[in-house]
């Protein structure tokens, strides 16, 4: 079992005992953290839904977040991740909202961050934002320690 899967079981048996529930937001990552919790049987007990906004106009048409609203926020940052998970928290009107925001690589992205960039954030009775540099150009290496990431971060705020 790969770590992710792990993180995925433990996250999912915690969510369902206590009856509590989850929305992803996801940009860089491509949609692994929420096929990291569907893949878990009963997931529907805890999974409400997710988005991969990779762009600004999906972010513009999917989380209806309009960020002249927002001074100084810009994509892969942690306000940023906070704010998508916070939002798609309240739209979809879960326990808890999770998201991801970065650059997989192998270049970085237009704001100056290098590849391996990434910001992750937890919504919900205990708030979570992080950052996490890989130092990695590779891609799919990134994407998976991306989820990763995010999914170790919502254990830790499960478990706090």
């Amino acid at each position: 079992m790969s770590k992710l899967d792990e993180l995925a079981n433990d996250v999912a048996a915690i969510l369902k005992q206590r009856g509590e529930t989850v929305a992803v937001a996801e940009t860089s990552g491509g949609g692994l953290i929420s096929a990291a919790l569907l893949a878990i049987p009963g997931a529907s007990a805890y999974y409400m839904g997710g988005v991969v906004a990779y762009t600004g106009t999906a972010r513009d048409e999917l989380l209806e977040i309009d960020l002249d609203d927002h001074p100084g926020v810009r994509s892969s940052s942690e306000p940023y991740a906070a704010l998508t998970a916070s939002t798609i928290r309240e739209k979809l009107n879960t326990t808890w909202g999770i998201s991801e925001t970065g650059a997989a690589g192998p270049i970085g992205n237009s704001y100056g961050d290098a590849a391996g960039h990434t910001c992750v954030a937890v919504s919900g009775p205990i708030d979570r934002v992080s950052t996490l540099e890989t130092g990695l150009t590779d891609r799919d290496a990134n994407m998976t320690l991306f989820a990763e990431r995010c999914l170790e971060q919502f254990a830790e705020a499960l478990n706090a």
